[in-house]
């Protein structure tokens, strides 16, 4: 259309007549930050990941302390692609519209950006109620939800307040939490509308608006609130932004052009393939007969370096205790074990004092772990892209490694869709008869 360039100009002038002063920035002098915690429980000076040729760590990007603290407790250690490549960008002041699909790490690299800002940038005057200072605006209402969880354990040591606007919850609770300040509002562009129509949400303050995976709000419709919103904020000169897309349509890409200011763009290949050094094997199993498998595998074999893949946080625990009581030198990761413990586990693993780590995908991921001989896939995962993450895990740096798969009746439907993105076939085996027999030696 002739006027969609017009479409975006945001606020320009402020009520006063004067003209609102640009936010883009520089970074500083790393100070503290504001934190407002009652101190940390962990040791910034022993936090030291090793070097890992080609990788970044948090620590490289010489973060603020409340905000290494709540991403140590988070157990990340080492950036993922998206998360180098957006923080470079963003923590100078930069627009970024990155292409990246989800679980790769696109909310930790705007939420992380983000609050670095806030800590070092004190608010520009007193703060007004339902006036925030980010706003980030997310197609689902379980997507918003999942940003605000996220936000809130970033933000676990410092004094910053995150709320969210969305659709199918509670009007009037979402609505009082509006009539004080806050620093991020997450919400999904219905309910966001509604809120600004009704002056209970003030727009014309935010400093850095993220419009998350901008290609399904194109394809559920949702663009003609989005360029309502946003003409409700300041000009694209004025704020940081940041879009993330899926895909990047025509469509997406006229958009952020619309919406973003000289923005540098990130995009992120899908590696869909494992390394050529990993022999990938695939045991049919049946699903009870795979923890007798699993225990002779480990003992039979005397495999000492072995990460253990299972999809959910009761199942790793389960799996972690009869390996146990089994025998075996095991130990676990996954998002309800308390950080310190995680970090000592990961280092135990790392000196070799435990065989055998049980871990879900979430809590295995954004760390390194070198000299790992074996991945087991207990249970296949259910986004295929994260079997390739799985078993990158062994393999490493040219090292010969073993990714060997458990496939039972529930994940028999998952095959063919990690064989499908992987574009490979997979030669499916019964267990050799020495993980079979239970009496053999």
């Amino acid at each position: 259309m002739s006027n969609e360039g017009n479409e975006q100009t945001g606020s320009s002038d402020s009520e006063e007549g004067t003209q609102r002063k640009p936010k883009r920035r520089r970074r500083k002098t790393r100070r503290g930050g504001r934190d407002k915690s009652r101190g940390s429980q962990v040791d910034l000076s022993s936090y030291q990941p090793p070097a890992v040729a080609g990788q970044w760590r948090f620590q490289d990007f010489d973060l603020p302390e409340p905000l290494m603290r709540a991403i140590i407790d988070q157990g990340f250690e080492y950036c993922t692609p998206i998360q180098a490549e957006a923080l470079k960008q963003t923590l100078l002041g930069g627009d970024v519209v990155g292409k990246a699909q989800t679980g790769t790490g696109k909310t930790a690299a705007f939420l992380i950006s983000i609050l670095a800002y806030f800590l070092e940038e004190e608010a520009p005057g007193r703060q007004k109620a339902g006036a925030p200072r980010a706003l980030i605006i997310a197609p689902t209402r379980e997507l918003a939800l999942q940003i605000e969880k996220d936000a809130k354990a970033l933000m676990r040591h410092t004094s910053l307040k995150v709320a969210s606007a969305v659709g199918g919850m509670d009007y009037q609770k979402q609505r009082q939490r509006l009539t004080k300040p806050l620093d991020i509002l997450v919400a999904t562009p219905g309910r966001l509308l509604d809120f600004h129509q009704k002056r209970d949400a003030d727009l014309s303050q935010v400093e850095v608006l993220v419009l998350d995976e901008a290609d399904r709000m194109l394809s559920m419709g949702f663009i003609p609130d989005v360029k309502r919103i946003i003409r409700a904020t300041p000009r694209p000169e004025e704020r940081q932004t940041f879009l993330f897309s899926a895909t990047f349509t025509r469509d997406i890409l006229n958009l952020a052009a619309q919406w973003t200011h000289e923005a540098a763009h990130v995009e992120i290949a899908v590696d869909t393939s494992a390394a050529p050094n990993i022999d990938q094997r695939v045991y049919l199993v049946g699903d009870s007969e795979k923890l007798g498998v699993l225990t002779r595998l480990i003992q039979r074999e005397k495999l000492e370096r072995v990460m253990v893949f299972a999809n959910r946080r009761d199942h790793v625990r389960d799996l972690e205790a009869r390996l146990r009581e089994a025998g075996i030198n095991v130990a676990m990761l996954s998002g309800d074990v308390p950080q310190k413990q995680r970090l000592k586990t990961l280092e135990r693993f790392r000196e070799g004092e435990v065989a055998v780590l049980v871990a879900t995908d979430v809590a295995g991921r954004g760390i390194h772990i070198s000299d790992v001989s074996h991945v087991i896939n207990y249970t296949l995962p259910e986004d295929p892209e994260d079997y390739v993450h799985r078993i990158g895990r062994t393999g490493r740096a040219g090292a010969q490694g073993t990714s060997i798969s458990f496939v039972g009746e529930e994940d028999a439907f998952a095959l063919p869709e990690i064989e499908r993105f992987i574009d490979d076939k997979l030669p499916c085996e019964q267990p050799p008869s020495h993980l079979l027999d239970e009496e053999q030696k």
